[in-house]
Parts: C-alpha cells; sequence; structure tokens
C-alpha cells in the first residue's frame, strides 16, 4: 500500500507534469499565433504588390515620356518653328503625311498633321544601323496610322512621337516603343480620333 507521503509525491508530480503541459501548450499557441501573424501579413503584403503590378500593367504606364498640352493646331502654308524636336504638336500644314515607311527625311508640318489624326511618328538618327532601322520598320508592319522616318539633328538614337507625347530611347529594341505604338496609335491623346493617314502627301517606301 502507497503511504500518504507517497500519495502527496505523486499528486506533486503529476500537479507539475500537469502544469508544465500547460505551460507548453500555452507556448506552443502562443508560438502559432505569433508565426500566424507573420505569415497572414506576408501574403497581404504579396496580394498588395500582385495588385500593384497589374494596375500598372492595365494602366500600360510607359517609363520616360514627357508630355506637352495646350498645342494649337491652325493650318498654315509657312514653315513651322516648333519647340521639341521632333514636334509633337501646334499648327501644321493642311495637308498629312501619307502613313507607312519612309527612308528620307519627311517635313514636320505634314507629320504634324499625321500626328493630329492619331499616327505615331517614328523617329530615327540616319546613321542608325541597318539592322535597328529594320527593327522599327518591323514594328510598324500591319498599322495603319504610323510613320518611321529618318530625321536629321535627333537628340537621341530613336524618339516615338504621338501629339502631346514622346519618348526618346538609345536603342530600337527598347520594348517601351511597341507599347508606346500600341497605346498610342489611334489613341485617347488623338485631337481628330477616325481620321484617316492615308491619301495624304508624300509615297512611302512601304504603306
Amino acid at each position: 500500500m502507497k503511504t500518504r507521503t507517497q500519495n502527496r509525491h505523486e499528486r506533486k508530480a503529476k500537479q507539475t507534469s500537469g502544469s508544465v503541459k500547460q505551460r507548453y501548450r500555452v507556448s506552443t499557441s502562443s508560438l502559432w499565433r505569433r508565426w500566424g501573424w507573420i505569415l497572414a501579413l506576408l501574403v497581404v503584403a504579396a496580394i498588395v504588390v500582385v495588385v500593384v503590378l497589374l494596375v500598372q500593367s492595365q494602366s500600360g504606364d510607359i517609363a520616360g515620356i514627357v508630355t506637352y498640352s495646350n498645342l494649337s493646331r491652325n493650318h498654315k502654308e509657312t514653315p513651322m518653328t516648333y519647340a521639341q524636336i521632333p514636334p509633337v504638336g501646334g499648327d501644321h500644314s493642311a495637308s498629312w503625311q501619307t502613313c507607312g515607311i519612309y527612308s528620307s527625311p519627311i517635313p514636320n508640318e505634314h507629320a504634324v498633321h499625321s500626328l493630329e489624326h492619331g499616327a505615331v511618328w517614328i523617329t530615327y538618327q540616319p546613321t542608325l544601323d541597318g539592322q535597328s532601322v529594320e527593327q522599327l520598320r518591323s514594328l510598324v508592319r500591319g498599322h495603319d496610322h504610323a510613320l518611321p522616318s529618318p530625321y536629321p539633328g535627333l537628340p537621341s538614337p530613336v524618339v516615338i512621337s504621338a501629339w502631346g507625347l514622346q519618348l526618346r530611347v538609345t536603342s530600337a529594341s527598347d520594348s517601351r516603343l511597341a507599347r508606346f505604338l500600341s497605346k498610342y496609335e489611334q489613341g485617347p491623346q488623338t485631337p481628330e480620333p477616325g481620321a484617316s493617314c492615308r491619301g495624304g502627301v508624300g509615297t512611302p517606301d512601304v504603306q
């Protein structure tokens, strides 16, 4: 038979064991809660990042674009002086430049009228290598409102322009060129949406 002392020791041992188990459960529970909060915060942060990237992708934000506003749109048949090289808008000829691929420079005054119709003008330095020029031409094939042409005195190897918008890049392989063309050919900036870019002046090498 067990003595009273043995019984007391057993009860004490059980109490101690129970207390240790309880502390372990509390400690484990607290640990899980702490890690649970950390995991939840990480999930929320990941969701926020994904949402931001999706919004940027959908909005079509293109880094480096310079915007010009309050551009005049009068028809004048005298040579114009423009603030930008190449121009992105302003007074221009009553005749637009027929859209297509050109291997020679085209007049500013006609090209600006094409921009008014929603054209995207891709200009490049005349010294640009042939492979890069072909990249630009390939970019616009199948587009009705695009004007690739060389431009003497260009401040960057390639400059892409739409009415009131311009982006300078150093390489014909810059992915922003295709995004710019996709967004701004007959885009929301177009003063005369739906206007034709055919039947104007000039004969493109390729239409």
